[in-house]
Formats: C-alpha cells, sequence, structure tokens
C-alpha cells in the first residue's frame, strides 16, 4: 500500500520540509509514504496562474500511478484536486481541504495564517465553495514568498499574524502553506491555540484511509 505526496512546484525545501513531516507516518515498512516534486513546475504556487499550470502535471501523475493507495497533493491551493480525482485509481487529497476539514472537527472557528495577500482570494475561493466561510473569521497574510515560507527567522511574524486571528475569534490556527508546516509546534507554543500543519492533514487522512482498509481485511470485512 502506497501513499504518494507530490509538492507541485519544484523548491526542493520544500520537498524537504513535506518529507520531514512524512517520516514522523512511516510507522512501519509497510507503510510506504513517497514524497517527490514537480521539476518542471514553477518554483512556489503563488498565483491562479501557477496552479492552473501544475494542474496537467499532476492530473498526469494520478493517471499513471496505478499502484497507488492514495495521492496528496501538498499545496495549499489544491491544484488539479478534481481533475486528479477524475483519473487517479485511488482517493486523492488536497491539504487545503484536509486542513480545514482537520480544523473544524476540533474547533468551532478557524483562522488562516495565508503567505501572500494574493493568495487569500483563492483561499477565499474555496472555503465558499467547500461551505465553511462562515466558520473561518479571516485570514492574516504574512507578504512572504514560497521559498522563504519555512525560514525559522518568519516565526515572528507567522505568530503576530495568529495572534490577529485569535483576537478575531479563532479557536485554531491553520498554516496556509505546505513550506510552513515545520514551524507548526513552535506556533502553537507561542499561541497557546491548535495549530494545523496542512501537510500533517492531508497525511493524516491518506494514512487513516490505508489503516482503515488493512483493519477490514484482518477483520475479513
Amino acid at each position: 500500500m502506497t501513499i504518494l505526496v507530490v509538492n507541485p512546484n519544484s523548491n526542493p525545501d520544500v520537498t524537504a520540509a513535506i518529507e520531514q513531516t512524512a517520516a514522523a507516518f512511516r510507522l512501519d515498512e509497510t507503510t510506504k509514504i513517497e514524497v517527490q516534486d514537480l521539476a518542471e513546475a514553477p518554483f512556489g504556487i503563488e498565483s491562479q496562474r501557477d496552479g492552473d499550470l501544475v494542474a496537467p502535471m499532476l492530473t498526469d501523475i494520478a493517471a499513471e500511478r496505478r499502484d497507488l493507495t492514495g495521492l496528496v497533493i501538498a499545496c495549499f491551493s489544491d491544484p488539479g484536486l478534481a481533475a486528479c480525482r477524475e483519473v487517479a485509481p485511488c482517493p486523492v487529497w488536497g491539504i487545503g481541504e484536509a486542513a480545514v476539514a482537520t480544523a473544524l472537527a476540533r474547533a468551532d472557528t478557524a483562522g488562516v495564517v495565508a503567505l501572500s495577500t494574493g493568495s487569500v482570494a483563492r483561499h477565499w475561493r474555496a472555503w465558499r465553495r467547500l461551505g465553511v466561510a462562515t466558520r473561518i473569521v479571516g485570514e492574516e497574510p504574512v507578504s512572504l514568498s514560497v521559498a522563504q515560507s519555512g525560514d525559522r527567522d518568519v516565526l515572528p511574524a507567522l505568530a503576530e499574524a495568529g495572534q490577529r486571528l485569535i483576537r478575531r475569534g479563532a479557536d485554531i490556527i491553520i498554516m496556509g502553506c505546505a513550506g510552513m508546516g515545520g514551524q507548526a509546534h513552535d506556533l502553537e507554543q507561542r499561541l497557546g491555540v491548535p495549530v494545523i500543519d496542512p501537510v500533517a492533514a492531508g497525511i493524516g487522512m491518506a494514512l487513516a484511509h490505508v489503516l482503515s482498509g488493512r483493519h477490514a481485511l484482518a477483520a475479513g470485512l
């Protein structure tokens, strides 16, 4: 049983951060979680155009990898998600949808620390489509590029954005970029409220699917 996690940009630092998160979910030798990026993709998904550009690349992977038990698109904007679900032989998760579902399963209201002002409009389109917009108290952009998202020196800016969201009524904070995930624990310690790493949310859902299938097989269901 194989879960593939795709970073749909060509930034090796973001891929390394995703790999670090994935490592925590490899429970044993039977839990195979692969991580890859897209060498031909933009260095970061920072616009709708970037997302539209990588969607066909993701769809090709989804159609070609017939061995997969689960596929995770590790970009918060969930590029190509609907198309991948049409062609993949397995369930497909986008980390944006997964992060919001995880957050709203734990708390009544959530706030999103967004990468940039430009990403906020894309996110709100998704929240309205999912029917959860009334439970998102807001988004606070930190004006970073994808390449900067994992830098340790941006933690104070992430914390300030999180504090503004808490003052607006957020019970839980969602990190709005795959590259931010490595700082979720430290941010949670600073803010005193739960913080959702979207990559962990996506992989967690895929792994739960794999484990539930394994349980059904063991039970003879």
